[in-house]
Order: C-alpha cells, then structure tokens, then sequence
C-alpha cells in the first residue's frame, strides 16, 4: 500500500467512536462502462480505472484500521458479457492478483477469493491459491472479492452440502439451524455485513452477499466506481456512524 500516508482520520470521522464505525463494509463496484462510454474510450479502460479505485479504497480502509472490505468484481451473471471483455477482465484479475501480492503483505492483509472458481481459467485459479496461501497468516484487515460469485447461487451450494451431509448420516437435518448454514457457505465469506455500498446510482443489491447483508445497512451514492474516493468513503462511513441499527427490535424508549 501507499506509504507516508497520514494515520490522522478525516474531518467527517474525527469525532466519530470507533464502535459506531462499520466493521465489514462490502461494496457493489458499478460504473466502470459507463464512465468508459462518457468518455468516448473502452469498456475495458473503465475496468482499468476501476481497479485503480479499488486500490485507493483498500488502501484507506487499511489505513483507517477497518476489519473487512468486500468487492464485488465479477457477477455469476457477467458470463453473459461479450467474450473478449470476460477474457480481458479474467486477464486483468490474474495480473492484479500476480502484482499486488507485495502490497497484501506490506499491509498485513488476508486475502480471500469467494465465487465458484472451478469455473475460472486455469491461471486464475492458480493466483488465486497462490495468494490465499500468501496471505493466510496475515493479521490484519479481511480483503474479500467476489468472481463468479452470487449470492443465490451461494445459497443453493449451502443447501447441497447440507444435503450432502445428511444424506451421509453426518449431520441431522433437524439440527440445521442458521449458524449451521452459515458454516457451509464460500470458506471466509460468513461474516455479516454492516455497511454495503452501492456506485452509480442504482438501487439494487444484484445478488451480492444475500445471507449476509439481511442487516446492512445501505449507502447509494451517484458516483461512478472510476470516481470513487477516499471522500466519499469517509461519507459513506460517516453515514452509517449516524444510523441507528435496530436488527428488528425497538429504539430503547427513554424513562
């Protein structure tokens, strides 16, 4: 990561408590054509821009001591893109993930791959496990990114291994209960989310983390994925900080 940055918090999170910060912000990284298109270029120089806004954000989550960040980079349903952009964003991810081992270590970051990633190319996979196994004993923040990934399709390899598992006699199926569950989604990807944020102005979750994020709460801002930044990350935090979060119940009423 960028060394010689300043420890001191931005003026939007000076006073905030530190329990009322997000442990485990997941972002929908949404825009990259669009920002591309607006300026006449590729999609493929968005994807570009947009990995470099990835960088910038990981960097200041790390640097403002958050637990876990999330980023979703390739959907389930992003197969259905044109194939030379699907080879050139798979491409991309295996250079990212060859380049920035360094940086993961520097920082001390865990990195997890969540997805089903058979269905990955075979280099891919390979950066993959090599960085996993690169990072595992790293103590530091959490980076998870999602490729191939979708949260129903998440769900339904659960419900199967589940399945699995009673059939086998090694589990019975009256003792399946929610931490059960939890247990057999995508190695790493259990954690509950607090603060999910979404790019370009849509209102949609685009089956991301369905499990998890029953409780975020949600940050849309208009802001393309390229223009993201350190800013309007501090706003999205900010945001949350002055959230009451109820998880079903009542706000306590005063006496």
């Amino acid at each position: 990561m960028a060394k010689g940055k300043s420890s001191e918090l931005p003026p939007l999170l000076a006073g905030v408590p530190r329990e009322r910060w997000p442990s485990h912000v997941a972002i929908i990284m949404d825009g990259n054509g669009r920002w591309a298109k607006q300026r006449g270029l590729a999609r493929l120089e968005g994807h570009k821009e947009g990995g470099k806004a990835a960088r910038r954000i990981l960097e200041e989550a790390v640097r403002l001591g958050l637990k876990r960040l999330t980023l979703y980079a390739f959907s389930h349903e992003n197969w259905q893109r044109p194939k030379d952009e699907v080879a050139a964003l798979m491409a991309l991810y295996e250079f990212y993930l060859k380049d920035r081992r360094r940086e993961l270590a520097e920082s001390n970051v865990r990195f997890i791959n969540v997805g089903r990633r058979d269905e990955l190319p075979k280099g891919v996979r390979r950066e993959i496990e090599e960085t996993e196994r690169f990072s595992a004993g790293h103590t530091g923040m959490t980076l998870c990114v999602a490729v191939n990934y979708g949260g129903r399709q998440e769900i339904v390899d659960a419900a199967r291994r589940l399945a699995a598992e009673a059939k086998a006699g090694r589990i019975d199926p009256q003792a399946i209960d929610e931490q059960a569950f939890a247990a057999r989604l995508y190695p790493g990807n259990d954690a509950e989310v607090d603060l999910l944020i979404r790019t370009a102005g849509q209102l949609r979750v685009s089956n991301f983390l369905l499990w998890q994020i029953s409780y975020a709460e949600i940050f849309v801002t208009d802001v393309l994925w390229p223009d993201f930044t350190e800013a309007e990350l501090h706003r999205a935090l900010a945001d949350f900080a002055r959230r009451e979060r109820r998880f079903g119940g009542l706000k306590p009423q005063a006496r």
